[in-house]
């Protein structure tokens, strides 16, 4: 596992478009909350974290590229000749990947709160700003499991953005109040991102913590999946 760890890391901050990719997912999560602070309702957190919606498309680019991308270059059956247990590979590439966007993350949450001049340290701001981190790091995963399952960076891609935009606006379709309270409990993005409003919490479809567990069992059964369909093809 040490081996794999080391080898992960290695292929990820050397790969050139890494670096870029980081940057422009801080710079995008701080700069869009920043406009969205300066038009700030009740919940004024929630505004200054705003910006997620754009800095996790980045993120998921990231996290596709890492598993995506060595299908592309065909260096995917290096890696598997190098490491033959293909969970080992994965879970390696699962660690690294949640790594780094673990520090994007954090310095994009903590950039968005310090220009809005909101300092996290109170429980509704410290809950928000963590989650909002962590809403991340599921969504790198969750990119990364699609990834390992179709093996194509644009399709992966697709998948990923559909799932993420695509099914709020479809569950925005259904007239029916319950339904659409059912839908927004079920999808990841809507619910996750529960996990970052401060006010009217009750209101809530679900709890902001709950929410983010919907994240986490769809980047779990991500992950899961493309596993499964990494040990049962061929590279």
């Amino acid at each position: 596992m040490k081996y794999a760890l080391h080898a992960e890391w290695t292929k990820m901050r050397t790969v050139p478009g890494t670096v870029w990719l980081v940057g422009v997912a801080v710079v995008a999560t701080v700069s869009v909350g920043a406009m969205a602070a300066g038009t700030a309702g009740t919940d004024r957190v929630r505004a200054a974290l705003a910006g997620v919606y754009a800095g996790q498309a980045v993120v998921a680019v990231l996290a596709v590229t890492a598993m995506a991308g060595e299908y592309g270059t065909g260096m995917i059956r290096t890696s598997l000749t190098a490491v033959p247990r293909r969970h080992l590979v994965l879970a390696a590439k699962a660690a690294v990947t949640a790594g780094v966007a673990l520090a994007t993350s954090t310095a994009a949450v903590g950039g968005s709160l310090l220009v809005a001049r909101l300092p996290p340290t109170e429980g509704p701001t410290l809950r928000a700003a963590t989650g909002t981190v962590l809403y991340l790091v599921l969504i790198a995963l969750l990119s990364l499991g699609a990834a390992t399952a179709v093996r194509d960076s644009a399709a992966a891609v697709a998948v990923v953005f559909g799932v993420l935009y695509a099914l709020p606006m479809l569950g925005r379709l259904v007239t029916d109040d319950t339904w659409q309270r059912r839908l927004q409990r079920a999808e990841p993005m809507t619910a996750g991102l529960l996990v970052q409003h401060t006010t009217d919490v009750a209101s809530l479809p679900l709890p902001p913590w709950a929410g983010l567990g919907v994240l986490a069992a769809w980047s779990a059964a991500a992950l899961l999946g493309g596993g499964l369909l990494l040990r049962l093809r061929d590279a």
